[in-house]
């Protein structure tokens, strides 16, 4: 009784200050554009969007995927298309892209997941690659080009999307809405059995789940999630290129996870914001930059191992 109730306990605690950090966050988002520009807070939404996507798989089922550029960029690809060739206002363009991104992630997912450990990350990474060149080849991407000139249309035919604060709204509701929408699912008991699968999955198995499916539906969620985060990067930049589908986005994401910290509930969104301005503000080095977000994840594994939100969780003795 002394254990549950202290677990009781435990938990009222961790969701009061969950609540806490989500009401801070929500607030600084919404009053962020009257000190910095929009176009620069939008692209931070939705690299946030995408790098909790990938702490769902990683940081709550322990599968490192290579490859989840596959469903960001092609969701991008996708979206731009449908809202651009096939005429669609932008919910029906951003819906299509996370449908594309989901129907992948089945497919994926569903030969991935027969490995585990490297194999499972070199079979994303292998896929992800394929689809790739597959994207330079396909007409309709235009290859290097990509599909440019996107029109942003009117959200659900009244509100004009050209509009920067409009726009900076919708992302907001957007990434607010799946951030939510993640909290549900790793705090659900289907979220407590991904985690039980994490810490020991033959024990999982054990005790009668059938742990390949729920990873597989963990790895089609993730991509679905990382789906909305790329058509929506597509309408706001009103472009899809083949930088959004290379391997290079997948190791982004995956930086953008460690620094902020891996399996934080917050820690994704903050590594984000501070991998994107780093990139703002580094752009008149060139490649350099690359250079630069190598130290800075050495510096992360070798000093700050729990992220940037883990190691102030830690300080203030609080769940984040």
């Amino acid at each position: 009784m002394q254990r549950a109730a202290q677990a009781m306990g435990d938990h009222a605690v961790r969701a009061r200050s969950e609540a806490i950090a989500f009401v801070i966050m929500a607030c600084a988002l919404i009053i962020a554009p009257i000190f910095a520009y929009p176009v620069f807070l939008m692209k931070a939404l939705c690299f946030a969007l995408f790098a909790c996507a990938f702490n769902l798989l990683i940081g709550y089922v322990g599968l490192l995927s290579f490859g989840h550029a596959l469903f960001f960029g092609w969701a991008s690809y996708i979206g731009a298309h449908a809202a651009k060739v096939w005429g669609f206002p932008p919910e029906l363009a951003i819906l299509s892209g996370t449908a594309a991104a989901a129907g992948l992630g089945a497919i994926v997912g569903a030969l991935a997941i027969r490995r585990q450990g490297i194999y499972f990350a070199m079979i994303t990474l292998a896929l992800a690659q394929m689809m790739y060149f597959f994207a330079i080849q396909a007409p309709f991407t235009h290859g290097e080009d990509g599909i440019q000139a996107v029109p942003r249309g009117k959200l659900f035919g009244l509100i004009d999307l050209a509009n920067q604060t409009n726009m900076y709204v919708t992302v907001l509701v957007i990434f607010l809405g799946c951030f939510l929408l993640i909290y549900r699912i790793i705090n659900s008991p289907f979220g407590e059995v991904l985690k039980a699968i994490r810490e020991n999955e033959a024990r999982a198995t054990s005790l009668g789940y059938r742990t390949e499916r729920y990873k597989l539906v963990a790895f089609v969620l993730s991509a679905t999630f990382a789906g909305v985060a790329g058509a929506t990067k597509a309408l706001v930049f009103q472009l899809a290129s083949l930088t959004d589908v290379d391997w290079p986005m997948s190791g982004e994401v995956i930086l953008m996870t460690l620094v902020g910290g891996l399996g934080t509930l917050f820690g994704p969104v903050a590594g984000a914001f501070f991998m994107v301005t780093l990139e703002n503000y580094l752009t008149t080095i060139g490649q350099w930059v690359f250079v630069v977000q190598g130290l800075i994840f050495v510096v992360c594994v070798l000093l700050f191992r729990r992220g940037i939100i883990g190691e102030l969780a830690q300080l203030l003795r609080v769940k984040l």
